[in-house]
């Protein structure tokens, strides 16, 4: 599925979730042909994302409703900036109010706070990942948020990495079992896909070091100290991801080891909607 086929269908279910039989409220009081303007105003500083969202919403109800943007996905916003105005039936706009607000609210947390993450790593070659810690059936613009905010999308979901981790470690028996069975599978299946495994000591890393297979080995858990020494072994031949006990406050600290990249659920479920509101403007 496509990137726009996805959100056609995210679009399609949310509005479904929130209008069901009928706006009942807008059916009542507006007239069904009368025409409205809208504006979007910034309450909250930040760093604004779902503007191209917005405008999809917008026109999947009413695909010849007129969408003027006056900033873009991934800039600077502050308290009483405009975002964009939207010319359309005063329905369309009414139906589509919520669903705009809740996404672009939650989608500008999220840039804003991947980009405070991803400050603290400019002079250092490390990249920052988010995971798959998302909100159900929201993923898709959740990491889209992600990437306004400068950061760097890990896996999408289950189906586009081999992603070995504990639990599939121990039920395969071990970690060179685990290795070894991921990488038949992926040669008998034709499958261009990577494989990454969590190691949770030097001692694992020792053993994936022997065996080889793999594209990246995750660091779970290891403290700075050990994340140098990991790094010193694995000496380039495979890319290294930190995770695991990494926040605002000791981000650096990681980076400055050499990782390649540093993965952080926080930079979805920890962000806070920004506040933004949708006005009517009398025309």
């Amino acid at each position: 599925m496509t990137y726009n086929e996805a959100l056609h269908q995210l679009i399609t279910n949310a509005l479904k979730e929130d209008i069901g039989d009928g706006d009942h409220s807008t059916l009542a009081a507006i007239d069904a042909n009368a025409n409205g303007k809208a504006i979007l105003k910034v309450k909250q500083e930040g760093i604004l994302a779902g503007v191209d969202v917005a405008e999809a919403i917008f026109k999947q109800v009413q695909p010849n409703a007129v969408f003027t943007a006056f900033k873009k996905d991934g800039d600077a916003m502050q308290v009483g900036d405009i975002a964009f105005e939207v010319l359309a039936k005063v329905h369309t706009i009414l139906q589509c109010e919520r669903l705009v607000l809740n996404t672009m609210q939650r989608m500008s947390g999220i840039a804003t706070l991947t980009h405070k993450y991803v400050a603290k790593l400019a002079g250092y070659k490390t990249k920052l990942l988010d995971t798959r810690k998302t909100t159900p059936n929201f993923r898709l613009l959740e990491k889209q948020a992600v990437r306004i905010g400068g950061g760097t999308n890990h896996r999408i979901g289950l189906y586009d990495m081999i992603m070995l981790k504990d639990n599939h470690i121990d039920y395969s028996g071990g970690i060179e079992n685990a290795i070894n069975k991921a990488f038949d599978y992926v040669q008998q299946n034709k499958l261009s896909l990577k494989i990454e495994v969590e190691t949770r000591s030097i001692d694992d890393v020792k053993k994936v070091l022997a065996i080889g297979k793999v594209d990246r080995i995750m660091l779970d858990n290891f403290s700075p100290e050990r994340i140098v020494e990991a790094v010193q072994l694995i000496d380039g031949k495979y890319e290294t991801e930190a995770s695991g006990g990494i926040n605002y406050d000791n981000i650096t600290e990681y980076a400055a080891t050499g990782v390649d990249y540093i993965s952080s659920g926080a930079v979805i479920h920890q962000a806070v909607s920004l506040d933004l509101s949708l006005k009517a403007v009398i025309i």
